[in-house]
């Protein structure tokens, strides 16, 4: 442990600049006669470390060996500590290590450059999460990180929202990803990389068995490859009639796909409604996102897709007119 107690040593002179040998055994509850075997041995090995003795005397190190620890430049500190501590690390639980880690950093810059360090700090703060995000639950993520480490086989239980069904197999995982606060968990499965929204497994088990993770598998290529192929997949395209009224505010009811991507078919007809061709990402999200415009939108085809929105409509108009009734 005496190199910990070392490094803790050099860590306690870098952030307090000068501490005198009992306060020194204190903070780290040794003898002061150890302090001054841990100052001989750090002396030995090329830290340059003074001893003043007298009133407002003590123990301590040089500004340009504090400099030369990190070799940090100024635009490089503010970088640094822009950061806060991402939502996704604390649900990891290794929230604390990211501070602690900051603090090691922190500790080890010169005083020059905690000007930096504070400035940054007090100008510019990183907020991931969107607007109402409240996060997702993610109950399994402590076991699946763990399976992750020790490389053994899952057995997931994965619901799929849009039948309120369930589905159960075995996976080998290969990675998590965080996306914008939205955890994804990266596995193989009969031969195959797949992905699959955390939020989305409500049961894992770990077994019993591992498995070999592939010698040339990248996380970070196969993700940046499979975001590629995700946005680019073929769109659930849907023909519609539009109000001239709702063109406005059109966006705030579609995805960034369908914003990005809308094509006017035809100039204005005689009420001023035009024909759009909208991508989604499903026949559920376009249903979804289209009942929001009510009767300032007409779905012209898909024609299962203008059926189902019907039939929502008469079903809200039936509970409503059956509850009035009631009353």
């Amino acid at each position: 442990m005496r190199a910990d107690r070392l490094l803790s040593l050099l860590m306690l002179l870098q952030t307090h600049g000068r501490m005198t040998a009992r306060d020194l055994s204190a903070e780290l509850e040794v003898t002061e006669r150890t302090i001054y075997r841990d100052l001989t041995a750090l002396c030995a090995a090329g830290v340059p470390v003074y001893t003043e003795r007298g009133p407002g005397g003590g123990v301590r190190l040089v500004e340009e060996y504090r400099t030369t620890l990190t070799g940090l430049s100024p635009d490089e500190v503010r970088a640094l500590f822009m950061m806060s501590v991402p939502a996704p690390l604390t649900q990891l639980g290794v929230g604390q290590d990211f501070k602690a880690a900051l603090l090691k950093l922190s500790a080890s810059l010169p005083e020059s450059r905690r000007v930096e360090e504070s400035q940054a700090r007090q100008r510019i703060l990183l907020d991931s999460a969107w607007w109402f995000q409240s996060g997702e639950d993610v109950p399994c993520l402590q076991k699946i990180k763990q399976a992750l480490w020790e490389n053994c086989r899952l057995r997931l239980q994965v619901r799929w929202d849009f039948f309120n069904t369930q589905f159960e197999h075995i996976a080998e995982p290969y990675g998590l990803v965080a996306k914008a606060s939205v955890w994804y968990l990266v596995y193989g499965r009969g031969g195959n990389v797949q992905v699959t929204r955390l939020s989305q497994v409500v049961r894992a088990d770990i077994l019993p068995e591992t498995f070999t993770r592939p010698g040339d598998f990248d996380l970070a290529t196969f993700w940046e490859e499979w975001c590629v192929l995700y946005e680019n997949q073929a769109p659930y395209v849907v023909r519609v009639r539009l109000s001239p009224k709702v063109l406005p505010t059109l966006h705030y009811y579609l995805e960034e796909r369908a914003h990005h991507s809308l094509t006017i078919n035809s100039a204005p007809d005689a009420d001023g409604w035009v024909t759009v061709d909208l991508p989604f990402e499903s026949f559920f999200t376009a249903r979804t996102r289209l009942l929001g415009l009510g009767r300032a939108v007409e779905v012209l085809e898909p024609e299962p897709l203008r059926k189902s929105l019907v039939d929502f409509a008469e079903q809200v108009v039936g509970f409503y007119a059956q509850r009035e009734r009631e009353e």
